[in-house]
């Protein structure tokens, strides 16, 4: 399951980048992910409070007009390594190694950065609505399941 789990977070960092890392950062910081260092250093206080400060910049910074694609270099290469990061550590925070759960948590990453535009998009066209609403709807969907993957341990 764990590795599952290190897919998941990647993929949910595919949706928004710094969510999955700050929920990660909260989970090391609470207790519910034990690490060791180097990827414990997730778990300071100057992480979470960096981790929060960004997750919540983006979930911002996502409703302006002019915020690029996530499909676009800059945006795709943040959630490849958010993705990778976060699902080292909750591989390693379940006993499993954290190369494999880098590995899949990148995987995870683009997965879920392209799944997420595809359905975003779609929805908006389906559902005749604003972008906006769509949107909303995503960020509830990667923070709930950020933050019900670190809690898993």
């Amino acid at each position: 399951m764990t590795i599952l789990f290190a897919f998941l977070i990647g993929f949910f960092a595919g949706l928004r980048s710094m969510t999955a890392p700050a929920a990660t950062a909260w989970a090391a910081y609470l207790g519910w992910l034990k690490l060791e260092r180097p990827l414990s250093l997730i778990g300071s206080i100057p992480s979470v409070v960096i981790f929060t400060v960004l997750a919540v910049g983006e979930l911002v910074a996502d409703k302006l007009p002019k915020t690029p694609s996530r499909t676009s270099p800059p945006g795709l290469i943040a959630r490849i390594v958010t993705g990778g990061i976060t699902g080292a550590c909750v591989a390693a925070g379940g006993g499993q190694p954290a190369l494999l759960g880098a590995l899949l948590g990148a995987v995870g990453g683009v997965v879920g950065c392209y799944a997420g535009y595809q359905a975003r998009t779609r929805l908006v066209k389906a559902l005749g609505t604003r972008d906006m609403y769509v949107a909303l709807v995503e960020d509830m969907v990667a923070v709930a399941g950020c933050f019900w993957v670190v809690s898993r341990f």
